[in-house]
C-alpha cells in the first residue's frame, strides 16, 4: 500500500520505518520538499521511502498518518489540500499539546471538544480515526516490546470501514484484536487526548516511555 506519513519527528520516523519494514511504500511529508530530517529518513529506509511536501505526501498516500504536532495539524492538513484528502483514511496519532510554557505541556482543546473532532469538522471528506495517541511511539509499532504484551490501545472514529482499516494496520504492528478497544465515534477522542496529562506525568516519574495503560475488568 502507498502510505503518507505527515511529520518528520520521532513519531513520524518510527511509524514510517515500521511501515517500510512491513512492505509498504511510504512518502514522508513536511513543509518543504527537501526537508533534511525527511531526507535522512529516506536514506536510512531505502527504495520504498520517499519525501515531499505535505501536499505531495497526501496525494501519494492511499492512507495517511497524522504525526504532526497537534497545534499545527489543521494548518498542515489544509496545506495538503482537501482534494488530496477526500475519501481517505487518516490515522491521527497527534495530541493538542502546547509546549509554549515549558513542561508539562497543557491541552489546547479538551473537555467538550478534541483535536480529532476539529480535524473531522475541518475536512468532512476525510475519514478520521484517532488511534495510538496514548503511548510512546516505540509501543505504537511494537506492543510486544513490553514483557507484558497485553495492554490497551483505543480507537475513535465515525466510519466503521476506516476503523477496520486502522485495525488491520495495528494488527500488522503486532496489536492483538482483543487489546484494541473501539470507544465509538470521533467525539470519544476527547477521552484519549485527555489521558495525556497523566501519561506525561507517569513518563516523568518513570523516566521512560516504555509503559502503557491496561484495562482490567
Amino acid at each position: 500500500m502507498k502510505i503518507a506519513v505527515l511529520g518528520t519527528g520521532m513519531v513520524g520516523e518510527t511509524i514510517g520505518s515500521r511501515l517500510i519494514e512491513l512492505g509498504h511504500e511510504v512518502k514522508m511529508g513536511s513543509r518543504t520538499p527537501d526537508n533534511e530530517k525527511a531526507a535522512e529518513w529516506v536514506r536510512k529506509n531505502g527504495a520504498r521511502a520517499s519525501q515531499g511536501t505535505f501536499k505531495d505526501a497526501a496525494a501519494f498516500g492511499e492512507l495517511l498518518f497524522n504525526c504532526t504536532m497537534g497545534v499545527a495539524s489543521i494548518e498542515v492538513l489544509a496545506s495538503a489540500g482537501a482534494a488530496n484528502l477526500d475519501g481517505k483514511v487518516l490515522i491521527d496519532v497527534s495530541n493538542p499539546l502546547d509546549f509554549s510554557q515549558g513542561m508539562p505541556p497543557s491541552l489546547t482543546i479538551c473537555n467538550t471538544n478534541s483535536l480529532g473532532e476539529e480535524i473531522q469538522k475541518a475536512f468532512p471528506g476525510l475519514k478520521v480515526v484517532k488511534a495510538l495517541n496514548t503511548m510512546w511511539c516505540g509501543l505504537m509499532v511494537n506492543p510486544n516490546m513490553l514483557q507484558e504484551g497485553n495492554h490497551t490501545a483505543f480507537i475513535s472514529g465515525n466510519d466503521e470501514g476506516a476503523k477496520a482499516k486502522t485495525r488491520e494496520i495495528m494488527h500488522a504492528f503486532g496489536w492483538k484484536d482483543e487489546n484494541i478497544l473501539d470507544l465509538g465515534d470521533i467525539s470519544t477522542a476527547r477521552g484519549t487526548e485527555m489521558l495525556l496529562p497523566i501519561w506525561l506525568r507517569t513518563w516523568a516519574a518513570l523516566g521512560t516511555g516504555a509503559f502503557n495503560f491496561k484495562l482490567v475488568k
